[in-house]
């Protein structure tokens, strides 16, 4: 093993760590702000869960058109120019978002509002995508023998971020009820220092760039199956965007898959009708799930637990579980070089610990109990992302950040459209029902008129008037009408079910990730993958050196054996 081989390959590269660390944690306060206002925003405009689940939603689905645009770009025009256009979009996000409460006035109608705050949430997404098809690669390639350690670095700014916007959360609102928009508006704040910090950078080349290899050469291992992945959740985009411009909703449906079987063409044509890789197509369908249940819940977890407990006591907990991500994404050598876990070992680990964690949450009485659901959910969660990252970074190497960026855009485009969007119809559609068979009386009088919520195939159901639950939660206990402790009760009955559902999706990750590690066992292990004459070939005598521009014998669909994938 050359021990002399620097874990950084530029002299910029902690600076460059440490901008693209600052860039995401710009990200994660507007993303634990907004997750702390979703109140705010029913009390203020009546929007319903499944209404509030469409615009955090699009906080997460706007992502993926940055990062991907961005990935496939980003080794032709450069990191700088992509940062320069991030630092835009955030600026534009908030000129739209904070329109309605500075100029809109007060009889603005509320689906123009929607519109507004969706559509602002959506450009905030389009910038941290874009930043992250920055950030993601370059790690990567500055930080070679090290990559899991250091993105989880880079990412455990995520949870930094989730910490310092639900603290300033939890002061400006719940002690001092200051308007929703100036707390939303901090997160311009880290927005101009990361601008500061990238200003003036030299940036290093990812080994397929280095080696020249074009976009064709480097969408050839994600190929149609990979595509079809990406494809499909742009298609679903599409289809839900469209929906609403059509007197007959199915014809955007219909035009939302023609556009995502347009773009699968694009890709075929790109790839010469490639299959791809069967593995990356196993780490895309799986991200998807990383995406729903990681960032979808978060979307949620702290308006889920601050309506079972209390909104002060869902705003600390969300501080908790982020501060416990923050310290531990820290540790990931430690794990995998100490511990002796592979990536994919730690990764089924994880998926274990989130599907316990989400079903011991979903029982919390106390806050003691919330501490401890909740702190093995959290244990559970923190390494899936950036070590999801690292193994697409060491495995296919040829694919220089084109991969990296869709597989982080799958993720995000399921967590806004699956996760977050799915957990508010699951609430709406568990309130309905247990409020329903409690007393359909109450039912009737507490539910929204002409606003169904609906979600995928799922059958629509008409969900509880937001206003309406917001001012039974307001009112306290003791003064509570019989009526208003029904759909209160309801309501958190409809929380538990929400959390233990959402437990499948880790539980499913954890059967994938058993079905790797066999794989990986019985090949000779997982190991890194370089490209020949590249600054990254031979960093350890135990890594697989491959050519650049031939068939992949490791991860392609035109496999041969050599016993060391």
């Amino acid at each position: 093993m050359n021990q002399k081989q620097p874990e950084a390959i530029s002299s910029n590269a902690y600076r460059l760590l440490w901008a693209g660390f600052t860039a995401i944690l710009a990200a994660g306060v507007g993303f634990a702000i907004r997750g702390g206002i979703l109140d705010n925003w029913a009390a203020e405009y009546g929007f319903s869960n499944t209404e509030l689940g469409q615009i955090t939603g699009s906080g997460l689905t706007g992502f993926c058109f940055g990062i991907i645009i961005g990935g496939i770009i980003v080794d032709k025009i450069g990191y700088g120019k992509l940062v320069a256009a991030a630092f835009l979009f955030h600026f534009a996000s908030a000129v739209v978002t904070f329109y309605p409460p500075f100029f809109g006035g007060a009889d603005m109608a509320k689906e123009v509002v929607f519109k507004f705050l969706y559509w602002g949430t959506f450009l905030f997404a389009v910038a941290n995508g874009t930043l992250e098809a920055v950030a993601n690669p370059l790690v990567a390639t500055l930080f070679p023998t090290k990559r899991t350690h250091y993105l989880n670095i880079l990412h455990a700014s995520w949870p930094a971020g989730l910490v310092a916007g639900s603290a300033m959360g939890w002061v400006l609102d719940d002690r001092m009820q200051m308007p929703w928009e100036y707390q939303l508006a901090l997160f311009l704040i880290p927005t101009a220092v990361y601008g500061l910090m990238f200003v003036g950078q030299s940036f290093p080349k990812s080994e397929a760039s280095e080696k020249g290899l074009s976009l064709s050469e480097m969408f050839h291992e994600i190929g149609l199956l990979g595509g079809a992945v990406a494809c499909f959740m742009l298609a679903l985009f599409f289809a839900n965007v469209l929906q609403p411009a059509f007197e007959n909703p199915q014809t955007g449906v219909y035009i939302g898959y023609g556009i995502g079987a347009v773009l699968l063409v694009l890709v075929g044509m790109l790839t010469k009708f490639s299959v791809g890789s069967i593995l990356l197509f196993i780490l895309f369908m799986t991200h998807a799930l990383v995406g729903a249940v990681e960032l979808g819940t978060d979307n949620w977890i702290q308006n889920i637990t601050g309506n079972i407990l209390t909104s002060e006591q869902g705003k600390i907990l969300f501080v908790y579980t982020s501060t416990l991500m923050f310290l531990l994404r820290f540790s990931a050598d430690f794990i995998e070089k100490r511990i002796g876990l592979s990536p994919i070992g730690l990764l089924l680990v994880c998926s274990i610990l989130g599907c316990v964690g989400l079903n011991l949450t979903a029982g919390i009485t106390s806050f003691a109990g919330a501490l401890v659901g909740l702190g093995v959910y959290a244990l559970g969660k923190t390494f899936f992302w950036p070590t999801m990252l690292a193994v697409i970074g060491d495995r296919f190497p040829r694919t220089g950040a084109v991969a990296m960026s869709i597989m982080g855009g799958i993720g995000m485009m399921s967590a806004g459209l699956i996760g977050s969007a799915g957990l508010g119809y699951a609430q709406d559609r568990y309130a309905t029902e247990e409020l329903q068979q409690a007393d359909s009386a109450v039912y009737e009088e507490y539910k929204a008129e002409d606003n169904p919520s609906s979600f995928l195939f799922f059958e629509k159901v008409e969900p509880l008037d937001g206003q309406k639950v917001q001012a039974a939660k307001d009112t306290p206990a003791a003064e509570r009408t019989e009526e208003q402790q029904l759909v209160v009760d309801s309501s958190i009955t409809a929380n538990r079910r929400t959390l233990i559902a959402d437990s499948f999706i880790p539980g499913t990750m954890a059967a994938i990730y058993l079905g790797l590690l066999i794989y990986f066992s019985s090949i000779g292990g997982y190991k890194t993958v370089h490209l020949a004459g590249t600054t990254a070939e031979k960093i350890d005598q135990n890594d697989t050196v491959i050519p650049a521009h031939e068939g992949d014998p490791i991860n392609g669909d035109d496999a041969k054996s050599e016993g060391n994938a």
